[in-house]
């Protein structure tokens, strides 16, 4: 028996729509990320790139300043299409995902933890065999009279190698990362950095590294053609967190200092010779010397700056000056 429905009830009631979710294909879907990304800016569980106001705070806990952050909202949005597109949760994302020279980066905990759950293989696990010490060699780069000269030092080093490993599911087969090792961290110049972690936590940065290797040949998808944060931080130059949270490097501690011009002393002879700033001619010094000192004299003199005189003295100069011209006009 079949059930006839009025048009009248499909008007009050109408029909469900279907899902809708984050993206930017429609309006729809548009709308609802903004509003997604609003209500994660305004969250203070987000890092502090993705707030839309960010507060510092003083070593007592009291608010010393408050700025509005322009980027929070688009930030978001795009935390909210890579959680959509990995199908993963937002918040996860989002404190995983740092900003390095406007590059994102995963932390190197979040790629193992992603390693792990994917199903693909069993829980990554990391060898370490200690090779001894040894002497490495590795060059480091100086600005040398404005030119960027290379040095070859030397560093004594515990050499360690380490290598990430798992078992794939589907064939069983054991899969490894490209081996990492200390020597091969001072000659990529990630050990002699200021700062940097490979002096102090060799073991765990050797494991982070491997990780990053691993996901990278046998699971890109799940890092999505991103670096590891250690590894930005590693390529970079002294790169450093502002209040924003996010990294960047001072472009003017990467250019040559200038260097100011020697003074002149000595004899003439000694002295570098002088380009003519208006001509550019090469000048001897004595020469160049003796255009100044013509220059010098071809100034005019400046007027001469009147005397100060006390009230006294201007008085008995006038009386001096009248009884001469009454003395002129009697004879």
């Amino acid at each position: 028996m079949q059930q006839t429905t009025q048009l009248s009830s499909l008007k009050s009631n109408p029909l469900p729509s279907p899902d809708i979710k984050v993206g930017f294909l429609n309006a729809a879907s548009f709308e609802l990320m903004q509003r997604a990304a609003r209500m994660m800016a305004h969250s203070t569980l987000v890092p502090a790139a993705y707030q839309s106001v960010i507060t510092k705070l003083d070593r007592y806990g009291q608010v010393v300043d408050r700025r509005e952050n322009p980027n929070a909202i688009s930030n978001c949005v795009i935390v909210l299409n890579m959680s959509a597109r990995m199908n993963a949760d937002p918040l996860m994302i989002a404190q995983n995902l740092y900003i390095v020279e406007g590059r994102p980066s995963w932390s190197s905990q979040w790629i193992i933890a992603a390693i792990n759950s994917c199903g693909r293989f069993s829980p990554l696990r990391f060898e370490i065999k200690e090779l001894g010490e040894k002497n490495v060699e590795y060059t480091t780069y100086a600005w040398v009279n404005k030119e960027r000269t290379a040095k070859t030092e030397k560093i004594k080093i515990k050499d360690k190698v380490c290598i990430a490993w798992a078992i794939e599911r589907e064939t069983g087969e054991r899969i490894e990362s490209p081996p990492v090792s200390i020597e091969m961290a001072v000659k990529e110049g990630w050990y002699t950095k200021n700062g940097s972690k490979w002096q102090t936590m060799e073991d765990v940065m050797l494991r982070y590294r491997t990780a990053s290797f691993f996901g990278k040949l046998y699971a890109p998808e799940l890092l999505m053609g991103l670096q590891s944060t250690e590894e930005i931080h590693d390529t970079l130059i002294e790169a450093v967190a502002d209040d924003k949270g996010v990294y960047q490097t001072n472009i003017d501690d990467l250019k040559p200092r200038t260097e100011q011009a020697p003074q002149p002393t000595g004899n003439a002879s000694e002295q570098p010779d002088i380009v003519d700033p208006e001509t550019g001619e090469i000048l001897p010094a004595s020469q160049g010397n003796e255009q100044a000192q013509d220059e010098d004299e071809m100034k005019p003199e400046p007027p001469p700056s009147p005397i100060a005189t006390d009230p006294e003295t201007e008085a008995i100069s006038a009386q001096t000056a009248t009884r001469k011209t009454k003395q002129l006009d009697l004879g």
